[in-house]
């Protein structure tokens, strides 16, 4: 599977609800897909919102569940991503609502940008997202020389 690649730019329903583009629901297992399917949302400290599939997330959990709750830095760690953390139902439309916390951590009022991320969609205010892309670009070319 080649993962999630690619930009999209979408609308919230007035219920705050959004669609997962097709390009990206293609992308999807078929067990989050189907009826009763689940996402996994998470507020990033970027200011974006990151969306992972169950089994993309559940081996981010088994990472999770070493952390011991007696060291001060894992127990905080813990306690950061699971506060920042929802799962929610994906529709049958392939709709994924957005509660009102995330979409003020966010910035985002009506419009989105979705990202494919490989393992993950990350979903952006259009106007953070410039305003991020553009404060790093500089950075851009260090950044891929470091790690590529």
């Amino acid at each position: 599977m080649a993962g999630f690649i690619g930009k999209e730019r979408h609308s919230l329903d007035e219920k705050g609800r959004l669609m997962i583009p097709v390009r990206f629901r293609r992308e999807m297992s078929p067990e989050s897909t189907g009826q009763g399917a689940m996402i996994y949302l998470m507020k990033a400290p970027d200011g974006s919102i990151e969306l992972y599939e169950p089994d993309v997330w559940n081996v981010m959990k088994k990472s999770l569940s070493v952390l011991s709750d007696f060291n001060p830095e894992e127990r905080l760690l813990k306690t950061m991503i699971y506060e920042s953390l929802d799962v929610v139902a994906i529709d049958r439309q392939g709709r994924v609502p957005f509660s009102k916390e995330l979409l003020e951590h966010a910035g985002i009022i009506k419009d989105v940008v979705i990202i494919g991320a490989d393992t993950k969609m990350i979903v952006w205010a259009p106007e953070r997202l410039s305003l991020v892309v553009m404060e790093n670009a500089e950075r851009f070319s260090t950044l891929a020389r470091r790690y590529f």
